[in-house]
């Protein structure tokens, strides 16, 4: 009972970071992640629910998206595979527009379900390198809800909440250890683990001050997901001679999830009626960044008779190096064409580049986040079947993409020659690639 536990209190208190939700690591749907994610003016379907709630008012009827996304990672340290886990699960949602009065209106929701966890903690010292941007990023549940309205034909507004799932819990053991056989121990253990959910605000808006050209702003909030573990372990231990009360309490306090404040601000221009072009700036506040690094204290207190034994001094709280982050721009380019086949058959070619620059500046001290700038390369297709039949007059779509990140080789040189990891090289890529059907009701 007493070895199960602690094997518990273990998983428990290594908890690592999550840096920001799933689709703003990979994007969230098929078209849009084969965009490079440039839609924030040129957005839909349920993928507004993230891009920019005010695309769900354009929605031209009842829309229902199901599909699969799986991203390989291929990164490594001194040509070793840094073993970060892949990220794959089930992304869909749906769009519902009606109208309140003479005023269109719609309703949306999205959602990534990853298909091996519902969420994960895990957890290093701040020396251990660790790649901070994707070991535990995407390794959450994410619901966004929104509402949008439409009170001109070239204005929409919307906004909404996203909604990120992480684990919290306590564990407690009381009771007698005899030191002379654990088998005479009677130990009792007690773990409380909860789902929670943390909740966080988007908004935006989209003009049309042309009939070929589309301006879109977003916003979306700061989140942190905090993960508090308690211990205790309260009660007797026997040591054959005397029997001294004892008491072990341990307070750990994680940042399990943090994503940074974003403004995006992109615009859609249709040069002919079968090409989009777009482009989209998103601003990143990294500098808010907060480690994730536990921050933990205890406490032991002994009962022992005076002069047997001197206790050592309780250590010291961690303490937690200022990670440094910086913001950073991020420029998305998106590019689709719509090959009319025949009048109800059209296939979508689509492309899309990205550029992140690292926002972890060189990591010289302590220590070690890992991370390189990425190149984010993005291509996709799909079929468009419309008048299916009687009893779907709208259109069925399917639709497909394959995303190459590319994270440039980066040298960490560290300032101490005695430091606890020393220099190294780290780079690689991630693969990502997924699929979806959609089915549209005008």
């Amino acid at each position: 009972m007493a070895r199960g536990g602690l094997v518990v209190l273990g998983c428990c208190l290594f908890a690592a970071p999550a840096a920001a939700s799933p689709a703003d690591t990979f994007g969230l749907g098929a078209r849009s992640a084969a965009m490079g994610s440039a839609v924030s003016a040129d957005v839909r379907d349920f993928s507004a629910n993230y891009y920019n709630p005010s695309g769900l008012a354009l929605a031209r009827g009842l829309d229902l998206t199901a599909g699969y996304s799986y991203a390989a990672h291929s990164l490594t340290m001194n040509d070793k595979d840094s073993r970060v886990d892949p990220v794959r699960g089930i992304v869909g949602g749906s769009v519902a527009p009606g109208s309140i009065g003479f005023l269109p209106f719609a309703f949306g929701i999205a959602t990534f379900l990853p298909d091996d966890r519902l969420s994960r903690a895990r957890a290093s010292r701040q020396e251990d390198p660790r790649w901070v941007l994707y070991d535990n990023r995407t390794q959450l549940i994410f619901i966004s809800a929104n509402i949008a309205i439409r009170p001109f034909e070239w204005l929409s507004i919307g906004g909404g909440m996203t909604y990120l799932a992480a684990t919290r819990g306590s564990f407690g053991i009381s009771g007698t250890a005899v030191l002379a056989s654990e088998y005479d121990s009677q130990l009792r253990h007690e773990v409380d683990a909860d789902l929670t959910t943390q909740r966080y605000p988007e908004f935006g808006v989209t003009v049309r001050p042309h009939d070929r050209l589309d301006l879109a702003a977003v916003y979306r909030h700061q989140a942190a997901i905090e993960l508090d573990i308690d211990a205790e372990l309260k009660g007797t231990v026997d040591a054959s001679l005397a029997k001294v009360p004892a008491r072990y309490a341990l307070e750990s306090h994680t940042v399990n999830a943090f994503i940074p404040r974003q403004v995006v601000i992109g615009e859609s221009y249709r040069p002919v009626d079968q090409l989009s072009i777009n482009l989209d700036l998103k601003w990143v506040q990294w500098s808010a960044f907060k480690s994730p690094v536990s921050r933990s204290s205890t406490t032991l207190e002994v009962d022992v008779p005076p002069g047997l034994i001197e206790l050592p001094p309780n250590p010291k709280p961690t303490h937690v190096e200022d990670p440094g982050f910086s913001d950073r721009i991020v420029p998305q380019l998106g590019v689709e064409y719509r090959l009319e086949v025949t009048p109800d058959l059209t296939v979508p070619l689509r492309a899309g580049y990205v550029y992140e620059h690292t926002p972890i500046p060189p990591q010289t001290g302590l220590t070690n986040y890992v991370d390189t700038d990425r190149h984010v390369l993005s291509v996709g297709s799909g079929v468009v079947l419309r008048d299916v039949g009687a009893v779907l007059p709208g259109n069925v779509r399917f639709d497909t993409f394959a995303q190459l990140s590319i994270l440039p080789t980066r040298v960490t040189l560290k300032e101490s020659p005695a430091d606890y990891v020393g220099d190294y090289r780290a780079g690689g890529t991630i693969l990502n690639v997924g699929a979806s059907v959609s089915v549209g009701f005008e």
